[in-house]
């Protein structure tokens, strides 16, 4: 039974010393427990918490929540078994390289909502750092927390209610065709059919550096797009994509199979088996294309555009040709309708003033439409 009891300890001349409460129960596995404060209001309230957790049956053992952060964080590694490798490395990194450093040695149960809104608070403060990163921050330290839930160590995550900054997404940039040409002209002439394809088919990085010949048919003007490119523990590996949605297959301009033809059939190329490799005949690392792709951005004027700007711009081509929704969806690969509609629906202006047309289409041959006939007697029309 729950209880409270009060312990005096003597003086060394035996006279009356300092007082302490000990406060006494039981645990759902039947162990007695106790903790021994100076205040008997303390006392008090640490027993009803413990008591009432038992009965909402989220009691946690103590010594299981006294685990490190750090000490937890090795065994949460473990946990990510279903993630992709690089949202693994992502995290993980995260967790080692910022949190841990910050809370690496406070037991879990003593890490509080204000400890992790004051990281987050001085993170932004010291402007080294974007709010996406910020963010992912909490995110991280939420995820770690909770598997310590489900591990029954904590209560609670106290860093699931801290109202993360809004995330200040770039503003995608678009470019019109000749502004593409411009920027084809201006780089190494072996990467021209791979900037060409990803501005004409919209592919991502890893699925137009991944793209093998066989999947390449240029008698149908086609690419099936079923793997992508990942760099993995410094080797560069072919993998499926993350949804099925990005699996498919994409009509090829016919000017566009001309300009493949040729390249497709160039030494590198065949010694790689891929349709876009380095000028090596090796497989396209983003970091050594990088310091291409920042000279050619510079020198055709469009400093600071990205390549996956390209897939955007693929995008606003098509959309600008008449393109409808669900087609830009299926194209690009996107899981959901929702996601081609949020990135790309301000480029659909017209789309609601067409169906406006439509249905005035139809308002206006209705009035041509002569009333029907009522005959007089036999038949109520409701008015």
């Amino acid at each position: 039974m729950a209880h409270i009891e009060k312990r005096q300890r003597a003086n060394a001349d035996g006279t009356g010393g300092s007082v302490r409460w000990r406060a006494r129960h039981r645990g759902p596995d039947g162990k007695e427990r106790s903790k021994t404060f100076v205040k008997k209001s303390d006392a008090e309230r640490w027993l009803a918490t413990q008591q009432a957790s038992v009965a909402k049956g989220d009691w946690i053992e103590p010594t299981e929540s006294r685990i490190t952060l750090a000490e937890w964080v090795d065994i949460w590694e473990g946990t990510l078994v279903n993630l992709a490798h690089g949202t693994w490395q992502l995290n993980v990194g995260v967790a080692r390289n910022y949190l841990v450093p910050r809370f690496g040695a406070w037991p879990l149960d003593k890490i509080t909502t204000s400890d992790v809104q004051k990281m987050l608070s001085e993170e932004l403060a010291e402007g080294r750092l974007s709010n996406s990163a910020v963010r992912r921050h909490v995110m991280v330290l939420s995820q770690i927390l909770s598997g310590a839930m489900l591990d029954g160590r904590l209560g609670r995550n106290v860093a699931s209610g801290v109202r993360l900054p809004p995330e200040r997404a770039r503003e995608m940039r678009f470019l019109e065709a000749d502004e593409v040409m411009r920027l084809a002209n201006a780089i190494d002439p072996f990467y021209r059919p791979m900037v060409l394809t990803a501005a004409y088919v919209g592919l991502r990085w890893g699925e137009i550096t991944g793209l093998t010949l066989p999947k390449v048919d240029l008698q149908k003007g086609t690419m099936r797009i079923d793997r992508q490119l990942k760099l993995i523990d410094e080797q560069m590996v072919l993998k499926k994509p993350k949804t099925r949605a990005s699996v498919r297959t994409v009509s090829v301009p016919p000017t566009l199979v001309r300009i493949l033809a040729s390249h497709l059939a160039s030494e590198q190329v065949i010694e790689s088996g891929l349709a876009f490799p380095s000028v090596r005949g090796k497989p396209l690392r983003n970091p050594s294309f990088r310091r291409v792709w920042l000279r050619t951005v510079k020198s055709a004027g469009f400093e600071g555009f990205v390549f996956h700007e390209l897939r955007h711009t693929a995008a606003a081509l098509a959309i600008a040709q008449g393109a409808h929704p669900t087609a830009i969806k299926e194209r690009l690969g996107h899981a959901s309708i929702t996601t081609t509609l949020d990135r790309y629906g301000g480029l659909f202006p017209s789309l609601d003033r067409d169906i406006a047309t439509g249905l005035d289409s139809m308002l206006a041959d209705s009035l041509t439409i002569p009333p029907l006939a009522v005959e007089e007697e036999g038949f109520d029309i409701g008015l």
